[in-house]
């Protein structure tokens, strides 16, 4: 057994010597138990910054670690690309076609040549096919595409179940699982809202907090009909229509009920439920590593999903035991945009919360970007460890020398960390530990992984496709299921509705057009003075088209 292969130690690679400017043969090995503290990579494209996270993830999926890692740029699918044997005939279906071509070589040889140069570089870092092997046997790997049926499809809309009593009764936790949630829903239909001005966010979030104080689930049919017709009469102190009219009430549902109607969307509601019990761990309880291509999906579906996932992961966490080792990891491979320094979109506050809440039960975050001025470094100065690579502006070097300081080093060398930081070659990094007693500088090792670039819709298909295979009875049976289930009729303001009851146990609703008549009978000569009412009902046919009144129903009142 290697020196490095230590349980609770992540091998990421071998110590630098900066002052001979040559490399040293001590490896580095990082304690699992820090990441708990959480840890932000920064580098700018080229640095090595996804090779590292990689690293990180591989180790801990030998140490049986589970991970939710949240892809947004399609790179950490990669994980999925591990081949013990190390055979060309393994890497030929994952190798670019056209580099092949810019080095005067068919596929094939391409592919030759770099499980060669793979085994090469995993021998001189002390790595075989054996260890690749260990790593897929220890941890089930998975990448689902949320919003897509490519890869492992996602239903988003069990997020919006009731959420556990223990949570409900945190009222702060409690509170942020409203908001978020509310916050993503209107950013799904490009409405940006403010928690306290949005009449839209007030409204839905209230509807949530009534049905989840009932312990009742809210999906988005549900929620459309609750817009329409609110289950409360008073929004403090004025009245549900002076507050938000009806007509005003019925362009929202529409809006969402646009959504729901739009091709495609589908996707959201097949698949697995959003449960991270379920992204962490099989149902034997073995670990998983869960990778969460977004890469597909537009800014809007993006940031309601990062919501709807933190929010679960939230929920998860407060419902573990306290624990001071590291029990799963989520890692996030561009954070830009998600918790910037100015701005407060919906998942700024949720990752906030997992800053300063997720030690104490052990989930630690691993937050990367090549960006990093556009971060939150007063959040991100809860993060014990970082790993910093080359830089490319004289900002975004400020930037970082602002988060190392208000990481609460007392002894930090400005001047001496600037020095080092502006000497980081390519796959070189300046680790920074709080828990340690000075930082280290290494050259990351190799991957176990084949780094084959961001994966098209095409190549995730086929990684997903045994799992995808295995799902497809209980996923297509769900998806009949829900088109099959009954949900009151929209409708516009000013058109009424009236509801007949019928036998079945459950609601059962069958739109029709009801017309009554009042009619009155008078003939001196026969003798006839009656009154009567009657109530027909006819069919709804398809398209702008006349009633057909003829084959009308009686309906007894």
């Amino acid at each position: 057994m290697q020196n490095f292969e230590k349980l609770g130690a992540f091998y990421v690679g071998r110590r630098y010597d900066a002052e001979a400017d040559q490399p040293a043969d001590d490896v580095v090995l990082y304690d699992a138990k820090d990441l708990t503290t959480h840890a932000v990579i920064i580098g700018m494209t080229g640095s090595g910054k996804t090779g590292l996270g990689i690293g990180l993830l591989e180790e801990a999926a030998l140490d049986h670690v589970p991970v939710i890692a949240i892809d947004p740029k399609g790179d950490i699918g990669n994980l999925l690309l591990t081949f013990p044997k190390l055979a060309a005939s393994d890497f030929e279906p994952w190798v670019n076609a056209r580099a092949a071509a810019d080095k005067g070589q068919t596929v094939s040889e391409y592919a030759a040549s770099q499980a060669a140069l793979w085994k090469q570089g995993l021998g001189e870092w002390g790595q075989d096919g054996e260890r690749i092997a260990r790593l897929r046997d220890t941890t089930d790997l998975g990448i689902y595409t949320p919003g897509s049926n490519a890869g492992m499809p996602v239903s988003v809309l069990k997020s919006f179940g009731a959420p556990a009593a223990a949570l409900r009764e945190d009222l702060d936790l409690y509170r942020e699982r409203v908001q978020a949630t509310a916050t993503g829903i209107l950013a799904l239909i490009g409405i940006d809202a403010d928690p306290v001005t949005s009449r839209e966010h007030i409204l839905i979030a209230r509807l949530l907090d009534h049905a989840w104080q009932d312990d009742r689930d809210l999906d988005i049919a549900s929620l459309i009909a609750a817009i329409q017709a609110p289950p409360m009469s008073q929004i403090g102190v004025m009245s549900i229509d002076s507050f938000f009219p009806e007509k005003d009430r019925f362009a929202l549902a529409m809006r969402l009920n646009n959504l729901l109607a739009a091709p495609g969307f589908e996707s959201w509601l097949a698949g697995e439920p959003l449960s991270a019990q379920r992204l962490l761990y099989t149902e034997s309880g073995k670990p998983r590593i869960s990778v969460m291509s977004i890469a597909h999906l537009d800014d809007a579906s993006r940031m309601f999903f990062v919501c709807m996932l933190l929010n679960e992961l939230i929920a998860w966490m407060r419902a573990q035991p306290g624990t001071s080792s590291l029990r799963a990891i989520l890692y996030m491979d561009e954070i830009a945009g998600y918790m910037p320094p100015v701005a407060n979109p919906p998942s700024k506050n949720l990752f906030l919360t997992l800053l300063k809440q997720a030690r104490a039960y052990g989930l630690g975050l691993v937050l990367a970007t090549q960006n990093p001025v556009d971060l939150d470094y007063k959040g991100l100065s809860n993060a014990g460890t970082w790993f910093i690579g080359r830089l490319q502006t004289e900002r975004d070097k400020a930037r970082v020398m602002e988060g190392l300081e208000g990481a609460g080093d007392a002894e930090f060398d400005r001047k001496a960390m600037e020095r080092t930081i502006a000497g980081l070659g390519k796959r070189r990094f300046l680790l920074h530990n709080v828990h340690e007693d000075e930082p280290v500088v290494f050259d990351t090792r190799w991957v176990m992984s084949y780094l084959a670039g961001p994966l098209t819709r095409d190549q995730i298909r086929v990684l997903a496709a045994p799992q995808r295979a295995l799902l497809a009875g209980t996923a297509g049976k769900a998806v009949r299921k829900k088109k099959q289930s009954d949900r009151a009729p929209a409708l516009g303001p000013g058109v009424n509705q009236l509801f007949v009851p019928g036998e079945a146990s459950e609601p059962v609703y069958y739109p029709r057009v009801l017309a009554a008549a009042d009619m009155a009978f008078s003939n001196a000569r026969y003798g006839v003075e009656t009154e009567m009412s009657v109530v027909y009902t006819a069919e709804l046919d398809e398209g702008a088209v006349e009633l057909d009144w003829d084959n009308g129903e009686p309906l007894s009142m």
